[in-house]
């Protein structure tokens, strides 16, 4: 399923204030997973909306407001390794 973007943004927004004239919403159908620190594990992470970014993504899920960094990897999943904040244009912002 592909994500949609939240209330008040567009892909042109998201475009222009990341400078990645590419930026597209991903589909959710895919692994997303979050590394813990100091552990070998990961957590699932049920998302919501996947923005990508090249090979980098920021991921929201169902359970949080919170948007997390995350690799692309080649098999099509996402493992993302911190929060970086529920506002969304702080998080396009540490890319």
């Amino acid at each position: 399923m592909t994500s949609t973007l939240p209330d008040g943004w567009t892909l042109d927004r998201v475009r222009a204030l990341s400078g990645d004239a590419t930026a597209a919403l991903l589909s959710t159908d895919r692994l997303v997973v979050v590394e813990l620190p100091a552990q070998a594990d990961y957590e699932p992470l049920p998302a919501e909306i996947i923005i990508g970014f090249h090979d980098l993504c920021l991921v929201t899920g169902y359970e949080g407001d919170d948007w997390y960094m995350g690799q692309l990897d080649s098999d099509g999943s996402v493992v993302c390794w911190a929060s970086y904040g529920t506002d969304l244009s702080e998080a396009i912002r540490s890319l």
